[in-house]
């Protein structure tokens, strides 16, 4: 019997089917675009997606006929939610983390709520990016959806809920609403009654592991799926990407290199809360039962895929006929040494530990001879810097030993070099670098009963292929350009805001 776990990001999805040993036997993918109905806007289709993550689901249960999926589990991105009805309506679009939405809510939020006062209830700061804002700008500005809403539910427990499962949300996803309460691991009644928002309008919380349900038949007969399969609680994509690289205990990190580029720590003890705060940091319960996590974070992949977008647009569509990898070719076109372009990654608001909103990317270092290769190989230098800084300030009580990739930027040698000579530790790349749909296969083989553990289900499905040690030589060239970047934003953001003015 095989394991589905089903991994649903912001630009795709994935389905893939694994063997009880963490063998590959299937795998889709469908990609699809965020759309920007408005300046500032950033929404999916929810009705689009949910019909790309149906066809993923078949065309992976179709390729493991002779294995037939005995559990499954989805894994998501974080904070956006999907309003459904309680027969399984699909109301509206999902609201992105990075949809401009909900910001009008923050100063009178602030004024009631501190930022540490929050910090000691939810383990995260204030932000736009989560889900609360949203939510707040949903009852406000759409009452009539806001009301007809049953279920306001996060991707992984929509998919879940859509195929047949209870409504439900697990301890990580929660987390990323700002109205949970991580030691109690329920929804805060505090933060309910300061936000007004309705408990009922929101799912019961639970870890992740847990069963909560079954596919229903008729659905099951349309993707190719065995009837009644359990459907297991599933968890934050950076968390499921952790159990999928076996990142799952603490001074190991991991780094996911998907939309986001995610740097995910983990620890077994909560820092204190002015050292997390002061770096932008948050905590979050991990998938595994116990340990904790925390989030460095830039929007590195949606770069790379706007140089591949803009850079090498005839290419794109020639490679999509082939079934070729473009961005293995794109990469092959990276010089050697440390690139003589140096990038800014502002081209969209950044991640901790400022989150800087209102400026605009930078490049410097333009020749007229200067290839698209330099370019694409300093937009990775400049998003690895960026999170340098909040690496090398990271609070007491976390340590990072060694890094575990995952994601579709892992696949590039060079990439993972680049980030061990930058950020001076071992990289490994697990043979299955698609870890989120890999941890999701793994905690529903815990949840099925497969395994006894998360723990058990790493150690026998996590394989690794290869090691990236940190070059001394090039480590001292990219410290020396470490510091020049380091001037680029001081230096720079006046101009930078009036530009993006």
């Amino acid at each position: 019997m095989s394991l589905l776990g089903i991994d649903v990001g912001t630009s795709g999805c994935k389905a893939l089917v694994f063997s009880e040993e963490g063998q590959l036997l299937a795998a889709a993918y469908e990609e699809y675009d965020v759309q920007h109905p408005q300046p500032g806007w950033a929404e999916l289709n929810t009705l689009e997606v949910w019909e790309k993550i149906q066809r993923t689901i078949c065309k992976a249960a179709q390729g493991a006929l002779h294995d037939p999926v005995k559990a499954l589990c989805v894994s998501s991105l974080g904070e956006s939610f999907v309003p459904v009805t309680a027969n399984r309506q699909i109301l509206g679009p999902s609201l992105l983390n990075f949809d401009g939405r909900g910001a009008e809510y923050l100063p009178e939020l602030r004024a009631c709520l501190s930022d540490e006062h929050l910090y000691r209830i939810n383990g995260n700061p204030l932000g736009n990016h989560y889900a609360l804002t949203k939510l707040l700008w949903l009852k406000q500005h759409q009452p009539e959806l806001y009301q007809a809403a049953d279920w306001l539910l996060h991707w992984s427990g929509f998919v879940s809920f859509m195929l047949g499962a209870d409504p439900a949300i697990d301890y990580s996803l929660a987390n990323r609403t700002l109205l949970f309460d991580l030691e109690r691991r329920d929804w805060s009644d505090e933060l309910l009654e300061l936000a007004k928002v309705e408990r009922d309008k929101l799912p019961p919380t639970l870890a992740t592991g847990k069963v909560i349900g079954a596919v229903d038949r008729r659905l099951a007969q349309e993707l190719g799926l065995p009837a009644n399969i359990p459907i297991v609680s599933g968890a934050h994509d950076q968390c499921c990407n952790g159990v999928g690289c076996g990142v799952i205990e603490p001074g190991r990190a991991m780094y996911g290199m998907g939309t986001y580029i995610c740097m995910m720590p983990v620890f077994d003890q909560r820092p204190v809360a002015a050292a997390m705060l002061a770096q932008g940091l948050n905590t979050e319960q991990h998938a595994v039962p116990g340990q904790y996590v925390s989030f460095i974070y830039n929007q590195g992949g949606v770069l790379v895929k706007w140089f591949r977008d803009t850079f090498a647009a005839a290419e794109r569509k020639q490679f999509a006929e082939t079934g070729a990898d473009i961005y293995a070719a794109l990469n092959s076109e990276m010089p050697a040494g440390v690139s003589r372009v140096i990038a800014l990654p502002h081209f969209t608001v950044t991640g901790p530990p400022k989150f800087i909103d209102g400026s605009c990317g930078l490049i410097a270092g333009l020749h007229l001879e200067t290839t698209r290769g330099e370019i694409l190989k300093g937009l990775i230098e400049g998003t690895t810097f960026y999170l340098r800084e909040c690496f090398e300030a990271l609070p007491a009580g976390i340590a990072i030993s060694d890094f575990r990739a995952a994601g579709g930027g892992s696949k590039s040698d060079a990439w993972l070099q680049i980030c061990a000579d930058i950020l001076g530790r071992p990289f490994l790349r697990p043979r299955v670098i698609e870890a989120g749909a890999l941890g999701a296969a793994i905690i529903a083989g815990t949840g099925g009963g497969i395994f006894p553990s998360i723990e058990a289900g790493v150690e026998t499905m996590v394989k690794w292929e290869r090691e990236f040690s940190p070059n001394p030589a090039m480590q001292q060239r990219y410290n020396e350009r470490f510091e020049k970047y380091h001037r680029l934003w001081p230096l720079m953001q006046d101009y930078l805001r009036d530009l993006a003015a």
